[in-house]
C-alpha cells in the first residue's frame, strides 16, 4: 500500500495499535479508514459505499446514524455528562436502564451491574463467581467451565475463559481455576451415524466427566453463548441446552448465559436464551445494549446469587469492585432509548420477517464447489469453506482462503469477518428485505472470483 506521509494512512499505521491484527503486515497493507454510515451502510475516505454486514462487531443493530440515539446522548451530555454509581450514588439514567433490563430478561434475573464492555462485564462474572461461593462457605468450589471455541472477551479472566488459541498464546492464559470442554459443532465434530440428538448427550456427558474428574465440590459455574458468534457462529445441535443445563443443575454448577453477541433480538427472540430456553443464573450483555452507540455492558444475576453477594457485602462492609465508569449516565440514556427503540418500532417482528430471507440467502450458496457448511439463526449465520465438501477437509493451512474471500468482500462492497476459512455474516437489525438481497448479491460475486483463485493457486483437492 502507498501512504502519503503525513496522510491519515501514513499516522494510523505510525501511532494506532489495532486489535485483532498482525501489526506488521499492517505497515504494509494500512488501514480500511471508514469515515461516515448511514442505515446499515458505511463510507470510507475514498468516498467508497459498503455494506456493513458485521453491524461493526456484532453490534451496531439499529444501523447507523440514528438520530434518537444522538439526540439521547446530547441531552444527557448537557443534563449530568458524568456521574458514577459507588458509596450509594446513582443517577436516573442508571435506574431506568436497570429497571427494564429487569423487566425484560427471564426468570428471576433482578438485580444489575454495569460495566463497560463485555470483557470487563464477563471479568467481573468470574469475580461474582468466586465471591458466591466465598459468601456460602465453599472456599474450594471456584472453577469455571467454558468451551473450546468460545468467546467471552480479552481480559485476564475473560480471555482465560475464551476458548481460541491465539487468545492465550504467549500471554500465558488461561490462569488458574478456568477449564474447558468439548466445543458443540456437529458439523466439525459429531461422528459418522451420529443423530444431532446424540451429539448433544455426548457433549453433555463431556461435561459431566470433567466436573467428575475435577471434582464436583470444585466446579462452580459453565459458562456458554447460545450461539457461538466469534468461534466461528456455531449453532448448537438440539436439545444440547436443556442436557449441559441438567448436568449444571446435577451438580449445583452455575449457569452463565453470554449473551454479548445474541441478546436483544440478534436470534428472533429479544434473548439467544429465549431461542434455546436457557434459564441463567446470570446472564451477561453489551453490544446491542446501546446499538453500540456508547460503550456500556451490564451482568445481571438471579436472586439467589445476588442474596449471597449482598449478605457478604455487609459483613465485609463493602462489595469492593466496580467501574469509574459503571453505568455511565450518557451511555445509559443512549441504551434506554436503544430499548425503547427496540419496543416502538417492534424490532423483534421486524426480525422475524425478515431472517427466512436471510437465511435462505445464506443456504443459496450452500451447493457452491467448496462451501462445506452453511448455519445460522435469526440475522446471524457463517458460511464454511473447506478443500473437499465430500470429507469435510479443511485448507491447508487454514486461514488464507478466508482471508481471500474477506479481501473480495471488501472490494465488491461488503464487509464481513472471516474467523479461519468461515466467513460471518451479523447484519444491522434494521436490515431490509431489499437490502439482504444486495448483501448476497455482493458476497455471491466475491465467492465466485475466490473460487476461481482457489483453482488459479491449485488450491482445489
Amino acid at each position: 500500500m502507498n501512504v502519503r506521509p503525513n496522510s491519515p494512512a501514513a499516522r494510523d499505521i505510525a501511532h494506532h495499535l489495532h486489535p485483532y491484527t498482525n501489526w506488521r503486515k499492517h505497515e504494509a497493507d494500512g488501514p480500511l479508514i471508514i469515515n461516515s454510515g448511514k442505515g446499515i451502510y458505511v463510507q470510507d475516505d475514498q468516498g467508497k459505499e459498503y455494506i456493513e454486514g458485521m453491524a461493526g462487531l456484532w453490534c451496531t443493530s439499529l444501523g447507523f446514524g440514528e438520530e434518537r440515539l444522538v439526540q439521547a446522548a446530547a441531552e444527557q451530555m448537557r443534563k449530568l455528562p458524568y456521574y458514577h454509581a459507588f458509596a450509594h450514588k446513582s443517577h436516573n439514567p442508571g435506574i431506568d436502564l436497570a429497571e427494564r433490563l429487569a423487566d425484560m430478561t427471564p426468570g428471576d434475573l433482578n438485580h444489575v451491574f454495569f460495566a463497560n464492555s463485555g470483557s470487563e462485564a464477563n471479568d467481573t462474572v468470574v469475580k461474582f463467581v468466586w465471591y458466591f461461593n466465598n459468601a456460602l462457605g465453599r472456599p474450594e468450589k471456584k472453577k469455571i467451565i467454558s468451551r473450546i471455541k468460545g468467546y467471552h472477551g480479552v481480559t485476564v479472566a475473560s480471555a482465560s475463559m475464551t476458548g481460541l488459541p491465539n487468545n492465550h498464546r504467549d500471554f500465558d492464559l488461561p490462569i488458574a481455576n478456568i477449564l474447558h470442554t468439548e466445543c458443540p459443532h456437529y458439523y466439525r465434530f459429531g461422528q459418522a451415524g451420529e443423530t444431532e440428538d446424540a451429539f448433544a448427550t455426548r457433549m453433555a456427558d463431556a461435561l459431566e466427566a470433567k466436573i467428575l474428574e475435577e471434582g464436583p465440590e470444585t466446579v462452580a459455574a459453565f459458562i456458554g453463548e447460545p450461539v457461538m458468534g466469534a468461534g466461528g457462529v456455531i449453532v448448537p445441535p438440539r436439545t444440547y441446552w436443556k442436557k449441559i443445563q441438567a448436568v449444571c443443575r446435577k451438580y449445583d454448577i452455575l449457569v452463565i448465559a453470554d449473551e454479548v453477541i445474541c441478546g436483544f433480538g440478534r436470534t428472533g427472540e429479544m434473548f439467544g436464551s429465549q431461542t434455546f430456553e436457557i434459564q441463567p443464573d446470570i446472564m451477561v450483555v453489551a453490544k446491542q445494549l446501546s446499538s453500540a452507540y456508547l460503550p456500556i455492558s451490564a451482568v445481571i444475576i438471579s436472586d439467589k446469587v445476588y442474596d449471597a453477594l449482598a449478605d457478604n457485602s455487609a459483613k465485609i462492609g463493602t462489595f469492593g469492585h466496580g467501574y469509574t465508569y459503571s453505568g455511565h449516565p450518557v451511555a445509559a440514556a443512549v441504551a434506554v432509548e436503544t430499548l425503547k427503540i427496540y419496543e416502538e418500532r417492534d424490532i423483534l417482528s421486524h426480525v422475524k420477517a425478515v431472517a427466512p430471507l436471510f437465511q435462505e440467502g445464506l443456504r443459496k450458496f450452500a451447493d457452491h464447489p467448496h462451501v462445506g457448511e452453511v448455519r445460522g439463526v435469526g440475522l446471524v449465520g457463517a458460511i464454511e469453506l473447506v478443500a473437499d465438501k465430500s470429507t469435510k477437509a479443511s485448507f491447508d493451512p487454514a486461514g488464507p482462503v478466508g482471508v481471500q474471500l474477506d479481501k473480495r468482500a471488501i472490494a465488491n462492497g461488503v464487509i464481513l469477518r472471516n474467523i479461519v476459512d468461515s466467513l460471518a455474516f451479523c447484519p444491522p437489525l434494521i436490515i431490509t428485505d431489499k437490502q439482504i438481497k444486495e448483501l448476497f448479491d455482493r458476497f455471491g460475486k466475491a465467492l465466485d472470483e475466490t473460487e476461481a483463485w482457489i483453482k488459479a493457486e491449485g488450491l482445489a483437492v
